[in-house]
């Protein structure tokens, strides 16, 4: 009976509970009915041993960093140097989303903070120079899937937590992935400029207006270069970062731009304060339900279901995307990663796929996840940002959508664009 609590708890999701909830609700109740009540303690115990850690500190420590920068007014700022690049393509302002997705993924490692941030200034700005609406909400949100794969990223904190992996390896495991899916972002948006006869293209900047947009914009995009050099230097810890970031991001926000005031502070901490502890809640719901996971074996049942179809790990690394795929339609990224990591990546593994290369494909996975119905965050993020309906804006993302899929089969079936980096600075053999 214990094993029907996976089904129980996507049951619990359309129907509308709380994930947080159903995480706990779901394997409590099967566990009282199968008159294992001892266990139902150890399940809410760790709840906070799911949260007791120190490297998850760094998640709050990020999600503050990147509220003060926001509220700083750092997205205006990476907007104008966006524009400054590649304003002047056709379709210039959407190429403009996609770069601004891109250097703002360095700074706040979230896609939601993205939309929030990039998405009230940029989709205005495209609607007023005659890009359809659902478009510009559409790319909007595809491009925010970036966030969580450039680093600093919160995902993958969590991924390193839970498989005992390095986050500086996974961090730079992340870069070319994220980069790779913002061209292929472009060169669609490129294709589509013709046939969809978008808007056309801004004046080209001058090397005056170009050098002023990068010099409004250099302390913001010093911020991944600040972090990942002290993580990759060993002078600080990933954790270490996380803080380093807070204190670089209040200082350049309050006395270098000046465009924080001491009384924005509060509500400051108040936003990253309630966002750091949902995230935090569901990290710690998210390993209780791995406790009965592994009560159930669970594990040891997927895994043979797994290789009872294919023992080749080219079929099942297809078969892994395609599950992952779906279960991003209903699950966010961090629970997903926490309850499937554990499950999936030691069968991964014994196959002779590397640990590093395999967290990057899950966690890209996962986070294109962020843009599929009914669950998809993302989505729910771009609807309140640009007022329209999550359909509407999920028939438009569907072209975006292929081609993310698309990359995630080249990360996939060729590991050297996850493992480069990783591998130059000494993490990977």
């Amino acid at each position: 009976m214990l094993s029907f609590f996976l089904p129980l708890f996507l049951v619990f999701l359309m129907l509308g509970l709380p994930v947080v909830f159903g995480l706990l609700a779901a394997p409590a109740i099967l566990l009282w009915l199968n008159g294992q009540e001892r266990d139902i303690v150890l399940l809410y115990r760790n709840v906070y041993e799911g949260m007791n850690s120190f490297p998850l500190m760094a998640i709050p420590f990020f999600m503050l960093a990147g509220e003060l920068m926001n509220r700083g007014g750092i997205s205006a700022r990476i907007v104008g140097f966006a524009q400054a690049m590649v304003g002047h393509f056709r379709g210039g302002l959407a190429q403009v989303n996609v770069v601004d997705s891109m250097l703002f993924a360095g700074i706040s490692g979230s896609a939601v903070a993205d939309v929030s941030a990039l998405g009230s200034i940029i989709i205005p700005q495209m609607e007023k120079k005659g890009y359809p609406k659902p478009f510009a909400a559409a790319i909007t949100a595809a491009s925010a899937i970036i966030g969580p794969i450039i680093p600093p990223s919160g995902i993958m904190i969590i991924y390193a937590y839970v498989m005992g992996e390095s986050v500086a390896a996974l961090f730079l495991a992340g870069i070319v992935p994220g980069v790779l899916i913002g061209i292929a972002l472009m060169i669609t948006i490129k294709l589509m400029a013709n046939r969809y006869n978008l808007p056309e293209a801004m004046p080209r900047a001058n090397w005056g207006e170009a050098a002023r947009a990068g010099g409004a914009a250099f302390w913001p995009l010093m911020t991944p270069v600040l972090l990942m050099g002290g993580i990759l230097s060993g002078v600080f810890t990933p954790t270490e970062a996380a803080a380093v970031a807070v204190g670089y991001s209040f200082f350049i926000s309050i006395f270098v731009l000046r465009t924080l005031t001491w009384r924005d502070l509060p509500g400051v901490l108040t936003r990253a304060g309630i966002t750091s502890s949902v995230v935090m809640l569901l990290v710690g719901a998210a390993m209780a339900f791995k406790t009965v996971a592994a009560l159930a074996h669970t594990p040891e049942l997927l895994a043979s279901t797994l290789l009872s179809i294919t023992e080749n790990p080219l079929l099942l690394l297809l078969l892994v995307n395609l599950l992952l795929f779906i279960v991003g339609m209903f699950l966010d990224a961090g629970p997903a990663i926490i309850i499937l990591g554990p499950i999936l990546g030691p069968i991964f593994v014994s196959l002779g796929v590397d640990p590093v290369h395999f967290a990057v494909v899950m966690v890209v996975n996962l986070t294109v996840g962020l843009l599929t119905p009914p669950m998809g965050l993302v989505l729910f993020a771009t609807s309140a940002v640009s007022g329209l309906r999550v359909e509407t804006i999920s028939r438009a993302v569907l072209p975006f959508l292929l081609v993310e899929f698309l990359v995630i089969l080249l990360i996939t079936y060729i590991p050297a664009i996850s493992l480069t980096l990783p591998r130059l600075a000494g993490f990977v053999d």
